[in-house]
């Protein structure tokens, strides 16, 4: 079969196309163009094409759990959880807040650390009936922050504080065991 060469429109398109092709097993490997007449070469009768490996499923991803066994919810529901570590983020700016949330954490899991009492501060005083008014705006924005963190899956669970560690104005991190 005679070679034919693509026209400049073509080739264009190709090469916009081969950019955006990510390997499924990414390695330290040049990569290896196709030859021309690979591309429209038409498949040969009673030759198969070889099989497609299949992809593996994606890891499931931990999420924090809303309820925790039942020592755990005991232990928080009578203020008998004692942080190991605790970071006070209110009056800081929103990405301070945030620069020193995702330290903490880090540090946290370094050392080992179970329970983290983060300090977001307390609603404001009067604020509205509705939900959003009354959050602060870090305390808005620390879920997100906690979701899209890369120890997001070392997080078993995130709860309010009891009263005596700052109730409304705190939450506890319980992380998970390391494995």
């Amino acid at each position: 079969m005679a070679r034919r060469h693509l026209s400049t429109d073509e080739q264009a398109l190709w090469s916009a196309l081969a950019r955006t092709v990510r390997p499924l097993r990414p390695q330290n490997r040049a990569p290896v163009a196709l030859p021309v007449a690979m591309i429209d070469a038409p498949a040969k009768k009673g030759i198969a094409p070889p099989p497609a490996r299949p992809t593996p499923p994606p890891a499931p991803v931990r999420t924090p759990a809303a309820v925790l066994d039942t020592g755990w919810e005991k232990r928080i529901r009578n203020g008998a959880v004692s942080p190991e570590m605790s970071i006070d983020l209110h009056g800081h700016s929103l990405s301070a807040a945030h620069a020193r949330l995702h330290q903490a954490l880090g540090a946290a899991l370094a050392q080992g650390v179970r329970v983290i009492l983060v300090v977001t501060g307390k609603p404001p005083k009067g604020a509205l009936s509705d939900s959003a008014a009354r959050r602060g705006a870090i305390r808005a924005e620390i879920g997100h922050w906690l979701e899209t963190s890369a120890h997001a899956d070392r997080i078993a669970s995130v709860r309010v504080a009891h009263p005596r560690h700052g109730g409304d104005g705190a939450l506890y991190l319980i992380l998970r065991r390391r494995k």
